[in-house]
């Protein structure tokens, strides 16, 4: 596999603080794509958190990233951070001179959507410009709490 991927992943274990990471660095294809949204969704799993709104915004970030971000040569990044209640995914590239813009696509368009179904999905998103090429797209989706696990202890529902 010519798929080059790197990840760092932590936790701080203060109380209160537990803060979750990884990132990956990806080949700027198609493929790189479809597998940052697998690598996302398998790592949020693993984490025991829910993944199918992240899994999309993910899948968008990584698609504009390989399509519009792409140079010759040069991987994305993708990262995500937990940090309480709040998923933040971040998508970087190596075109800081083409910014997203979010578009509204006529009927017939078969592209152009991306950013309406991240906007759609994510409680917030942006665009932050790095050091010269870079720029990374963020979305931030809140996570549910978990659903409570029945303790079966004879509660008056049994």
């Amino acid at each position: 596999m010519n798929q080059e991927t790197q990840e760092i992943s932590g936790t701080d274990t203060r109380p209160g603080r537990e803060v979750r990471n990884v990132t990956m660095l990806l080949s700027s294809t198609p493929r790189g794509a479809r597998l940052a949204r697998l690598l996302a969704v398998d790592t949020l799993r693993s984490w025991g958190l829910p993944d199918e709104a992240a899994s999309h915004v993910v899948a968008e970030l990584a698609a504009n990233a390989a399509t519009h971000g792409r140079l010759p040569g040069r991987s994305f990044r993708l990262t995500l951070y937990v940090v309480g209640a709040t998923l933040r995914i971040e998508v970087t590239d190596t075109r800081g001179d083409r910014l997203p813009e979010r578009q509204e696509p006529d009927g017939g368009a078969e592209s152009g959507r991306g950013l309406l179904l991240v906007e759609a999905l994510a409680d917030r998103w942006g665009v932050s410009e790095g050091r010269f090429p870079r720029k990374t797209v963020w979305a931030e989706l809140r996570l549910a709490p978990p659903e409570p696990v029945p303790t079966g202890s004879g509660g008056a529902d049994d």
